[in-house]
């Protein structure tokens, strides 16, 4: 177990391989097993981190009373700067992509390249007016459904209202893969659970006009067609954006068709310009 000491908590995270490094960070409710087959992959070639943000995994409960994608993009920078890394390449998914942006949005130009699959803008995917948002919020209804079922059960009926309302499996086609992340939820309490929902729906994301990091989003084909609209979005505005979507997967697109997304990683890579 490798940690990191912050003011407020202690960070969980591991290395593998030597290399240009690459930074894996998970999606909500999830933790660093969810890149197993690209670390694996990549370990050979490259330095790979992943870490398990606030909340989750073996890093577990923080003492902040509030989580933002801010404060999980401080603990990245800092975990960046623990390990000397100074030109990483960032790759995030469904919350993970959050932080990726907001790192780009502080660091335009510092990272070597970066890559968001199942790449969100806002969570739920819509324009919200920022003035309404507070008035919007599902917060007060999940807390109640926290309060009488529970995390797992929560997640599930996110889920099945996901489902009704695109009209796709969304999480993942993979049977086991949706099991595995379901059964993820279930190690989280009630009020670790609220705060990661609460940093997801507060998020403000940033204009990305800026950024000059070459960048790929990555979408499965079962991608909830509002998260792709977002996902085309970012990519648009990023100079040096590329959009790809991956067939028979979903929003888990890493571990639905890991093979697919680890060869279009390897040939985004070998187009980076690295030292």
């Amino acid at each position: 177990m490798t940690e990191l000491s912050r003011d407020d908590g202690t960070l969980w995270y591991e290395t593998a391989g030597d290399g240009h490094p690459i930074v894996f960070v998970h999606g909500g409710w999830m933790n660093g097993e969810a890149w197993t087959n690209q670390v694996s992959h990549f370990e050979d070639d490259y330095q790979v981190v992943t870490l398990d943000v606030r909340g989750h995994g073996k890093t577990g409960a923080t003492e902040p009373d509030r989580y933002s994608i801010e404060l999980f993009t401080d603990d990245l920078e800092a975990l960046l700067d623990h390990l000397g890394i100074d030109e990483p390449i960032v790759c995030g998914i469904s919350l993970g992509s959050m932080v990726v942006q907001e790192y780009l949005d502080r660091h335009p130009d510092r990272a070597a390249g970066a890559i968001m699959c199942g790449a969100v803008q806002s969570m739920p995917p819509v324009d919200l007016p920022t003035d309404l948002k507070p008035w919007l919020s599902p917060l007060p209804a999940l807390s109640s459904s926290l309060t009488m079922t529970g995390p797992k059960t929560t997640f599930r009926s996110m889920l099945g209202s996901i489902r009704a309302t695109t009209g796709t499996p969304w999480l993942a086609l993979s049977p086991e893969v949706r099991s595995e992340a379901i059964d993820a939820v279930g190690d989280f309490s009630r009020l670790e659970f609220r705060k990661v929902f609460g940093a997801l729906y507060r998020y403000e994301p940033p204009e990305l006009g800026h950024v000059d990091t070459p960048t790929l989003v990555v979408h499965g084909a079962h991608e909830a067609p509002l998260v792709k609209r977002q996902g085309k979005e970012i990519a648009t505005a990023i100079d040096d954006g590329t959009w790809l979507t991956i067939d028979r997967a979903a929003h888990l697109v890493n571990q639905d068709r890991p093979r697919a997304f680890n060869d279009a990683s390897t040939t985004f890579f070998e187009g980076l310009p690295l030292a």
